[in-house]
C-alpha cells in the first residue's frame, strides 16, 4: 500500500424525503438529516481511496469531527468532497467539506479512517460474537 496525500473524490446528492431529519428520525423539519449528511462525506471518503488500498484491504472509520451549519431542503443539489490530507501507519485523515447549489457552505469538517485487512477485522469480530 502506497498511498499518498491528494487523493479526492466528489460526490453530487440531491436531497430527498428519505434524507430529511424527520426520515431518520433526527429531528422534525424536511432538511437534510445530520446522519445522512455524515454518511455521505464518509462515502466520498471511502471513494478517494477507491482501488488504492492494495488486495485485501478495506478502511474502517474511527474518528468524525463533523459541523452541519447550513439547512438544505428536499430537492437542494449538494456536493461532496472529501481529500485524503493526512497518510501515517495505515491512519488516513481527511478533509470533508459540503457545498448547495448556490457555493454556500452546507458543512465541513475530519474524518479519520484506519486501513484494516477485511479478512482478519472480520475474523476478530466474529471471534467476539
Amino acid at each position: 500500500m502506497a498511498l499518498r496525500s491528494g487523493l479526492v473524490a466528489v460526490i453530487e446528492h440531491v436531497v430527498t424525503e428519505e434524507d430529511t431529519a424527520i426520515a431518520v428520525g433526527s429531528g422534525d423539519v424536511p432538511v437534510l438529516a445530520t446522519p445522512r449528511l455524515l454518511a455521505l462525506v464518509e462515502a466520498a471518503t471511502v471513494r478517494a481511496v477507491e482501488g488504492e488500498l492494495g488486495e485485501g484491504h478495506t478502511s474502517v472509520g474511527t474518528r468524525v469531527q463533523l459541523e452541519h451549519r447550513r439547512a438544505s431542503g428536499i430537492g437542494t443539489r449538494v456536493t461532496i468532497r472529501a481529500e485524503l490530507v493526512d497518510v501515517h501507519d495505515g491512519t488516513l485523515r481527511f478533509e470533508v467539506l459540503a457545498e448547495d447549489e448556490h457555493g454556500e457552505l452546507v458543512g465541513h469538517g475530519q474524518i479519520t479512517r484506519v486501513v484494516v485487512e477485511r479478512e482478519r477485522f472480520l475474523a476478530r469480530l466474529r471471534a467476539r460474537a
